[in-house]
């Protein structure tokens, strides 16, 4: 059996439906549905139960034969601001399942994020060091709890305190179905689509940095499929263990995610270039672009979706359709 927290959500649902087409609906799904939609993107999904987030603990206490912890789980808004809540969502529950995992001898697999990384200045390799990670400087409050859990984790791995394998992954600027609960915090794919199919004008910032043009600042925009088929990689490989990037290790910009939407959709894009708002143009990330080489020398050697690829895919196959969900 499989405790998948989170499973309701954006990456967890895709995680679960992947679970599904490869047989297993040994699957306990973990999260707050809330009244909104959300339970939508679990309705074609098969599960052995659905718990609560308060009630994970208690449920692993009395089911010891889970084979796997996939922690999805947490406040993932990078607007967040309540820092006790953030704390007890993202690391002391993360603290727990690791601790869990560790005295039960069960693999986890959990979701770090390219937040970490901060404003890009010390780079994007998964450098798993001491010093590697003292470089890097997160910008909210997001993207500090989950730095605080890699190195809590990684420390306790060095001292042999730690599940027999481990992973947590450091997801890049992840788009595709089943991201419409997260509101503002959807992909740009997501919120432009309807814009671009009705022959809406896009607006997009202007760079104010030498060397980027308007549209053209740069993402690592990576396909939700590629990370759940990365997840059932690891699950796959018991031997792989240790913090890992993912993205598609091929930065892109804006202006091309859109004009994929457009030739998905086989409509012209048009842009409006708008001034960047000041309270966010010293904090503004120009470039990111994970270094995918330890993922790689771990074995993981399937291609990832283009970004024409993946685009295409989520629009014409979910986006454009009555149900869009996975």
């Amino acid at each position: 059996m499989i405790l998948l927290t989170g499973g309701a959500g954006f990456i967890g649902s895709n995680i679960a439906a992947d679970l599904n087409e490869a047989g297993r609906t040994d699957i306990v799904i973990a999260d707050a549905l809330g009244v909104d939609a959300k339970w939508r993107n679990i309705a074609k999904r098969r599960f052995a139960d659905i718990v609560f987030p308060d009630e994970i603990e208690a449920f692993l206490a009395g089911h010891p034969k889970i084979t796997a912890v996939i922690h999805m789980g947490a406040i993932s808004s990078t607007t967040a601001t309540d820092a006790d809540e953030v704390v007890r969502s993202n690391f002391r529950l993360s603290t727990r399942l690791w601790d869990w995992c560790t005295q039960s001898r069960t693999p986890l697999i959990y979701a770090s994020s390219a937040a970490t990384y901060g404003d890009g200045t010390a780079g994007f390799v998964d450098d798993d060091s001491d010093q590697g990670l003292d470089r890097l400087r997160p910008m909210n409050l997001y993207g500090w709890s989950k730095h605080a859990f890699d190195r809590w984790a990684l420390e306790r791995s060095r001292i042999g305190h730690n599940p027999p394998q481990w992973a947590g992954l450091k997801f890049f600027n992840v788009y595709g179905p089943n991201e419409t609960h997260k509101g503002d915090m959807q992909s740009l794919v997501a919120k432009n689509t309807p814009a671009i199919a009705d022959g809406k004008t896009i607006r997009m910032f202007k760079s104010h940095k030498e060397g980027f043009a308007d549209g053209e600042q740069l993402r690592d925009f990576v396909y939700v499929r590629d990370c759940a088929a990365v997840i059932l990689w690891l699950l796959a490989n018991p031997g792989v263990s240790g913090l890992f990037n993912l993205g598609t290790g091929k930065a892109r910009s804006f202006r091309d995610l859109m004009l994929a939407v457009g030739e998905g959709l086989g409509k012209p894009v048009a842009f409006e270039y708008i001034d960047m708002p000041l309270s966010i143009r010293s904090q503004y990330q120009y470039f990111t672009q994970a270094d995918m080489s330890k993922l790689q020398r771990a074995g993981y050697q399937a291609p990832f979706h283009t970004l024409e690829d993946g685009v295409r895919d989520y629009v014409q196959g979910y986006l454009t359709k009555a149900d869009p969900y996975r």
